[in-house]
């Protein structure tokens, strides 16, 4: 259980410091729902982060999609559409484009990096953020 709690810790300064570097602020409300991400360990959804966020009820929605809203941007977490639900991501990701691997079996979601794709945008079109979402059968389903 400590090893889980340092790793989430080193990955939470690691998030800071990304924050810090593009002049964003991690404030103490977006850092929980990132450890919440963390501590989960794959995709979540809104609200059942927000009834662990404030398990007395008294959060509301807005609360945890602006937090939310902030970690995709900021390329702390991906939202994986198929699932209506987000992961955490404190890579830095650069130059490259996140690819999900989502099992449709068993509902496991495996990130992995790929190089930027060459440029085909339409002209004055500005990408913010790109993630590739990928739907299969995971190693572990196949076998089975």
């Amino acid at each position: 259980m400590g090893h889980t709690h340092t790793s989430t810790e080193m990955k939470l300064a690691k998030a800071d410091a990304l924050c810090s570097q593009k002049g964003l602020s991690l404030t103490p409300l977006r850092k929980r729902v990132l450890e919440l991400l963390l501590e989960a360990g794959g995709p979540v959804k809104a609200y059942d982060l927000l009834a662990a966020l404030k398990p007395d009820g008294t959060a509301q929605p807005p609360t945890i999609y602006r937090a939310l809203d902030f970690l995709t941007q900021a390329g702390l977490a991906h939202r994986v559409e198929a699932l209506n639900a987000y992961l955490a991501c404190v890579h830095g990701h650069g130059d490259e484009i996140a690819e999900l691997f989502i099992c449709e079996n068993c509902g496991t979601v495996r990130e992995q990096h790929a190089p930027a794709l060459p440029d085909h945008t339409p002209e004055g079109f500005e990408i913010s953020r790109s993630v590739l979402e990928h739907y299969g059968r995971c190693a572990q389903c196949s076998t089975t």
